[in-house]
């Protein structure tokens, strides 16, 4: 829905929400100028600058490199602040000791399942949307949305019954011992309570993010992460005239800062966004549309719940090794996560390209922008992955844990980053293929790659062959390795272009 004239050209510091300036004539040099799709790139600064800002642009006749910034770089900012998130909360709670640090790993281990949830519905909204978008049909844009939306309420509320009432047990089941289960039931109670937050945060940014306005995702989670900052210690330690609320203190700061965060984005979906405008009359349950969300969602959420679910396998393989290993671990993941979901905004910016470029009609520009993301997203996380590997020490020691604990965190990041050169290319390759509507594909890939090989591997790597814990860090990094290589072959072959949404 376009901005009216009246609207004018005064947003150099756009509000949330609203494309800067998109009634005025641009500049020669300005990202926003128009250039044929094969040349005339405009230079990188202006166009990062640009993206940080939100400028309106078509995705589907850009410049590809200008639309791959323009999407990736609010996309990256979004993912930093998503790994800030996990970063500070083990920052605070690693203060209160390896029990408490080891029921976080084993609760997030098991809300991995929320997380399938929210991505599983954020790959068939981004995809719908994006194809949408794409087809220049903004009506079916917004009721797709809406679809979304209301199956993620319907989902987390069963969710957070479920979590809520068997906290204990489900520690339990994960194998913690009854003094991690009295420290630990209240963080997993808070966080599976409040998985709505998480549910409908991720789901309406995929939203934005298929609409090709990444940069109301990046500034939602922005407000989400500076309210998670300030809750956390207060809550942890009792700072002030907070309760001191230990470790489950860490799942209330979380939840209140998504909470507060899902408002926002609902405000703007429904009040100030030009490119996903949701009204009164796209609120209600529409069978056509909502069938066509499950169906890219289901395959989605199979295909998420089975990468995420061989991570529950690991930690249970860990469990054996003790509360340090598994202490570690977490610790470990909280880092590569810190370097990975920065990569995933360069993933989802190009799913979003090959969504709109299928539904423009526009396949071999859709090729060429996801071998384009591969390429930069190679150099950037190979990078970070050379520093892990080298730093690994001073990073865990950072996080303040005991000298136990930190020979296995920094074990972790020693091995298993050196898998992060494949995997540059495997994070851009799946995502590309769910923004084509081919959830199935990587489904399988994800199926083959982490439970017929990660899991077993990571077993008989720990016990029969006797090498322990880093038996399971050298399981993960060579399954990621694996998906890498076989999403590559997959996708030259090209079948994901004549898939329909």
């Amino acid at each position: 829905m376009s901005r009216s004239d009246a609207d004018g050209p005064e947003d150099r510091g756009a509000p949330l929400g609203r494309p800067a300036d998109e009634g005025m004539t641009p500049a020669v040099g300005d990202p926003r100028a128009p250039s044929n799709e094969d040349g005339g790139e405009p230079p990188i600064w202006p166009t990062i600058v640009a993206a940080v800002k939100g400028t309106a642009l078509d995705l589907t006749e850009a410049p590809l490199r200008q639309a791959i910034i323009l999407m990736a770089v609010p996309m990256v900012l979004e993912m930093v602040m998503e790994s800030v998130f996990a970063v500070v909360d083990i920052f605070w709670v690693t203060r209160l000791g390896a029990n408490a640090v080891a029921a976080v790993g084993l609760t997030e281990s098991m809300y991995a399942l929320v997380y399938t949830v929210a991505m599983g519905l954020s790959i068939g909204v981004t995809a719908t949307v994006a194809r949408r978008i794409g087809e220049k049909d903004e009506e079916g844009a917004a009721r797709a949305a809406v679809q979304a939306i209301i199956l993620g309420v319907g989902v987390s509320v069963v969710i957070g019954v479920l979590g809520g009432v068997f906290a204990e047990e489900m520690l339990a089941v994960m194998g913690a011992p009854p003094d991690l289960i009295a420290d630990g039931a209240g963080y997993t109670r808070v966080l599976f309570a409040g998985n709505a937050s998480v549910v409908l945060l991720f789901l309406i940014n995929a939203a934005f993010r298929g609409a090709g306005d990444a940069t109301v995702a990046m500034r939602v989670l922005w407000f989400a992460n500076g309210i998670n900052l300030v809750l956390d210690p207060c809550l942890i330690f009792g700072l002030g005239p907070f309760p001191e609320l230990g470790v489950t203190g860490a799942a209330a700061a979380t939840v209140t800062g998504r909470g507060l965060a899902v408002l926002v984005q609902l405000w703007v979906l429904f009040r100030l966004s030009d490119r996903l405008r949701v009204a009164a009359r796209h609120v209600a349950v529409e069978l056509e549309t909502m069938a066509t969300v499950i169906r890219l969602s289901a395959a989605g959420t199979l295909q998420t719940f089975i990468a995420t679910a061989s991570w529950i396998g690991l930690v249970r393989v860990l469990s054996t090794f003790g509360p340090e290993a598994l202490a570690g671990y977490t610790i470990g993941v909280r880092i590569i996560l810190f370097a990975l979901l920065p990569s995933w905004g360069m993933a989802n910016a190009a799913a979003t390209l090959v969504g709109q470029g299928l539904g423009a009609g526009k396949p071999e520009r859709a090729e060429r922008a996801v071998w384009l993301a591969g390429r930069l997203n190679f150099y950037f996380l190979g990078t970070v992955g050379v520093l892990l590997i080298v730093f690994a020490r001073p990073v865990v020691a950072a996080f303040g844990p005991d000298p136990a604990t930190a020979d296995f965190a920094v074990r972790f990041l020693q091995i298993v980053c050196g898998g992060f050169f494949f995997y540059a290319y495997g994070m851009v390759l799946t995502q590309s293929f769910n923004g084509a509507g081919d959830t199935w594909t990587p489904t399988w890939i994800n199926l083959g790659c982490f439970w017929l090989f990660e899991i077993p591997a990571a077993y008989v790597m720990a016990h029969p062959l006797g090498m322990g814990p880093p038996g399971v860090f050298l399981a993960l990094a060579l399954a990621y390795s694996a998906l890498a290589v076989v999403s590559g072959v997959i996708f030259k072959q090209g079948r994901w272009k004549e898939k329909r949404v």
